[in-house]
């Protein structure tokens, strides 16, 4: 089961795979407003929010979070790989607007933390001095938090977490950040992102937005992103077969952790009608059999 883990009751690691940009000036939360998927000018200094950044098509070229740093600048932590070419495409709509993009890695230590289970909303914000702990979304029976600490403070003082098990968190609680690999493959709503508060459909028009709305609002959503295991390695953009229909790819791995046992547990977008009957395997039709395991949160929404 995904959730026979050893961990410790509480630990944390360094996140050196993932990176910060500052979008800086009085207009930084209303340009975000205007090219992600959730709600940024009423963004509040105790709360964070999960959000896309898409394409035109809306198609998904980044998944983040963001919270403000002071009165009105605001910081996005994503995953490193892609945060080069996102930052270079946003600097592309800045245009007049009073808001400056960099690159601030380099200013900030990012953690992630696991802890007893406990009560809360997910993207809630708490502010410390060295900088800010944010709830993301629960798994395997711990609460998880992303830590994000000025450069030089203090390492928390907990015990060390793998990143081998901080994966394989990630994977269990549904949530599949955007990766180089996986970039314009997925809708939001294919990768559940609304369900986690990652869309606000009553905000104002961004990138892709149209897309969006009529996947949600029109019933042409025929894939959802589902939790499996299986026995072998997985990486992300990897297809996925159907035993039935196993001349074209029923779905992508967008997100896989690996465990030394040869283990993986993927997240992997998939066609929903593949659900119905047959088997799917990675790869090829005769690939590594995966094993359904579940989501913490229910998939009814748009089914």
């Amino acid at each position: 089961m995904t959730t026979n883990l050893e961990l410790p009751s509480s630990a944390a690691l360094r996140l050196p795979h993932w990176g910060v940009i500052r979008a800086q000036g009085e207009d930084a939360a209303k340009f975000l407003h205007s090219q992600l998927t959730q709600d940024f000018a009423l963004l509040g200094p105790n709360e964070a929010r999960l959000a896309g950044f898409c394409s035109a098509k809306g198609r998904l070229l980044a998944t983040l979070v963001g919270w403000k740093d002071g009165e009105q600048d605001v910081l996005l932590a994503l995953p490193a790989d892609v945060l080069p070419a996102v930052l270079k495409r946003l600097s592309m709509f800045v245009m007049r607007a009073k808001c400056k993009l960099s690159d601030a890695s380099a200013d900030w230590a990012l953690w992630g933390e696991i802890a007893p289970a406990q009560e809360g909303a997910r993207w809630a914000l708490q502010r410390e001095e060295a900088g800010v702990r944010i709830r993301l979304p629960d798994a395997a029976g711990h609460s998880r938090w992303l830590w994000a600490q000025a450069a030089g403070a203090a390492a928390p003082s907990l015990p060390a977490l793998s990143l081998q098990d901080w994966a394989w968190l990630e994977a269990a609680a549904g949530l599949a950040w955007v990766q180089t690999a996986t970039q314009e493959q997925f809708v939001p709503q294919m990768l559940n992102l609304e369900l986690l508060g990652g869309v606000n459909f009553q905000k104002g028009c961004y990138p892709g937005q149209e897309v969006v709305a009529r996947s949600q609002y029109r019933g042409t959503l025929k894939r959802r992103t589902y939790l499996y295991e299986l026995q072998g390695q997985a990486l992300p953009g990897q297809e996925i077969f159907h035993s039935e229909d196993p001349g074209q790819p029923a779905g992508l791995v967008a997100l896989a952790a690996t465990r030394d046992d040869g283990r993986s547990l993927i997240l992997a977008e998939t066609k929903i009608a593949a659900l119905d009957a047959g088997s799917l395997h990675l790869g090829s039709p005769d690939g590594a059999l995966l094993q359904p395991r579940a989501l913490p949160y229910e998939l009814k929404a748009l089914e």
